[in-house]
């Protein structure tokens, strides 16, 4: 049985921090004439500029993630009854230190999570980086996981992220330097390596250079945009594409999840100074379910 889902992906220049207004017009025009229950996705730090690609300071933009934004993000995703990534913004923790957040909110009004980006691209990026991997449950269909920008070149992320059971990596993005052609090819590599989809949001000029995708189980582009304008990307992906490849293998030949079997010894792994247990490994043997409840903030 198919578990299709309908991606909205929107490859737009960023907005004015408070222009909730204005965003909320956005969402409302990119999403009609599409298909109820849609994920809809925005660039990172979408709802975070002073100026027409100037990005805030971190200090002046962030609030705490239960204030106004949050309850106008909500009510959004529910009159439309989507389920909405709105990119990512600054979140002033109860520390006072200030997050790069992806949050998610439901059809039904409510926000399910919110990613604290891990690997802020230093020593640019002067948010605190957060300290777990997320996972939603999109209620009915999947299972999503969530990175920001610079967490898709560190292969540990993808890695945990299907390990927790993420069919669909998303993956929000402000890029707006050279090297958005090495992420494009490392999406590629993370969505091969772990056998799932990933969906790449960058922004429009003059916030980003562009170039979202939609990437298959098997490193395949389903869809893509060849520029930097104001697009808006859609697809309908089936989420049990991935069970299929990882049953049948990449290619009909490689599965990745069935390398190590229970009774194999450990590999130590000293980077991490811990190791890759088979019990563990095999996600036949081990489903692990993560826990949704908020971080400690």
């Amino acid at each position: 049985m198919a578990r299709p889902l309908p991606l909205i992906l929107a490859q737009a220049p960023g907005r004015l921090a408070d222009d909730l207004a204005g965003f909320t017009s956005d969402v409302e025009r990119r999403v009609k004439l599409r298909a109820p229950g849609a994920l809809v996705v925005y660039p990172e730090l979408h709802l975070g500029e002073t100026a027409p690609g100037v990005p805030s300071s971190p200090e002046k933009a962030a609030e705490p993630l239960g204030g106004k934004r949050d309850a106008a993000l909500a009510e959004l995703a529910g009159d439309l009854g989507i389920w909405l990534v709105p990119g990512s913004v600054y979140e002033r923790g109860a520390d006072s230190r200030v997050h790069n957040t992806a949050p998610v909110y439901s059809p039904q009004g409510e926000r399910l999570a919110a990613y604290r980006k891990i690997c802020p691209w230093r020593p640019y990026e002067t948010t605190a980086p957060g300290n777990r991997f997320e996972v939603v449950d999109l209620a009915g269909v999947g299972r999503i996981g969530l990175s920001i920008c610079y967490d898709t070149w560190f292969p540990e992320v993808s890695r945990h992220l299907a390990w927790l059971g993420a069919e669909l990596i998303v993956n929000v993005v402000r890029t707006s330097t050279s090297d958005r052609t090495q992420e494009v090819v490392l999406n590629r590599a993370n969505a091969i390596a772990n056998q799932v989809f990933v969906a790449s949001v960058n922004s429009a000029a003059p916030s980003g250079i562009g170039r979202s995708l939609v990437i298959d189980p098997q490193g395949t582009v389903r869809t893509e945009t060849v520029d930097a304008g104001d697009t808006t990307l859609t697809d309908v992906i089936d989420l049990d594409e991935v069970g299929n490849v990882r049953r049948y293998g990449t290619a009909g030949l490689n599965r990745v999840w069935d390398q190590f079997r229970p009774g194999d010894a450990s590999l130590e792994l000293p980077l991490y100074g811990g190791r890759i247990d088979p019990a563990t490994w095999n996600l036949t043997v081990c489903n692990p379910v993560p826990t949704t409840e908020e971080p400690p903030r």
